[in-house]
């Protein structure tokens, strides 16, 4: 019964510390992203002050996600800090409840925030960042500007001939390309044709092109107010190549792999994305346990400086190391799941190994 007490009282100090965090880090993230797209944006002819508030509203949910790591670090040293500087930690030990024992509510408090930030935060987060590129797109489109969403080149094959895809932006997930460039190759690679147009619009079987300027090897060029190239791309298929994994939310990714998969596309992306979203939760106990290696010991006065200046430099790399990896596991160089959880499993044994050093010796 007492230890059911004292395990409450702690939970409730963690999720008060990291309420306050939340807060803190998100009104700090707010304005310096708003500093950061009024710089940029103010030029457009959309911008305005009322715009660029919602604007960074809708992008802060995703800039708060990346930040969690850090706010369970940092929580779980504030948290253990206060307790000892009040004497807490000593008499709790004195009651007879080792650390392993008031260490369990900081821990489940981690893993509660790592559900949390997985199944609320994420979906908000995905939303709002699919949100903010369309009105940043729209922004950028009546300002005659191109697009940032730069389509990736597009191979496709109809009719003998293999055909080029590019373009300057696109609309309506990839189904409306801007500033078209069609590259058409014969079945040797030899360049049969090249056409040029001001937009192209994905339909049943074939592209819509308009203001079409071809260009044939050995011919005078030619221009076209429409032309139809046929094809056999889907617009499902269009969509999944010009998904982008942080737009995602996590319950919508399985699906999202499988359906890449089933067009051939690769879905190394979105299955370390997936594999780092169920990690969270132990990603963020890894950060804890750091935490309470540099937070647990009694000092009369104050923990020793460079001790704690050391945990933050071991969240800090343990964070660096996990992104760094899931940059190989996306590109594909490493397994997705390799790449997710090799770190997170060492970073526990790390953390845990040196607790068992400092409390049983």
């Amino acid at each position: 019964m007492m230890f059911g007490t004292l395990a409450r009282y702690f939970l409730r100090r963690y999720a008060i510390t990291t309420f306050w965090f939340l807060l803190g880090v998100s009104a700090i993230i707010f304005l310096a992203d708003f500093s950061e797209t009024a710089r940029r944006m103010s030029g457009l002819p959309g911008y305005s002050v009322p715009a660029a508030l919602g604007l960074t509203a809708l992008r802060l949910p995703l800039i708060l996600q990346q930040t969690v790591p850090f706010i369970a670090l940092f929580v779980g040293m504030t948290t253990l800090i206060s307790l000892n500087r009040r004497y807490e930690l000593v008499v709790t030990r004195a009651a007879g409840i080792s650390a392993w024992q008031f260490i369990m509510p900081f821990v489940g408090g981690a893993v509660i925030l790592g559900i949390l930030s997985v199944t609320v935060l994420n979906p908000i987060a995905a939303w709002g960042e699919s949100q903010s590129l369309a009105v940043e797109a729209g922004w950028r489109n009546e300002g005659g500007a191109s697009r940032q969403q730069i389509l990736p080149w597009l191979r496709q094959s109809s009719g003998g001939q293999d055909t080029i895809i590019g373009a300057k932006s696109f609309e309506d997930n990839g189904t409306m390309l801007k500033d078209v460039v069609l590259i058409h190759l014969d079945k040797d690679g030899n360049i049969l044709k090249r056409q040029d147009a001001r937009s192209a619009k994905l339909e049943d079987g074939y592209w819509l092109l308009n203001d079409v300027a071809e260009i044939t090897p050995g011919h005078v060029p030619t221009r076209e107010a429409t032309a139809k190239i046929s094809t056999n791309l889907r617009q499902e298929f269009v969509q999944e190549r010009l998904t982008q994994p942080e737009t995602v939310a996590f319950f919508d990714l399985s699906r999202k792999i499988e359906i890449a998969q089933s067009f051939g596309l690769s879905s190394k992306a979105l299955e370390t994305q997936y594999h780092f979203l169920l990690s969270m939760p132990f990603l963020l106990v890894a950060m804890t346990l750091i935490a309470a290696t540099v937070s647990l010991k009694f000092s009369r006065f104050a923990q020793s400086r460079s001790v704690i200046l050391g945990g933050i430099v071991s969240g800090f790399v343990l964070y660096v190391v996990t992104v760094l990896v899931r940059a190989f596991g996306s590109s594909g160089v490493v397994p997705p799941f390799v790449a997710v959880w090799v770190p997170v499993v060492v970073a526990l044994a790390l953390g845990a190994t040196i607790l068992l050093h400092q409390e049983d010796g």
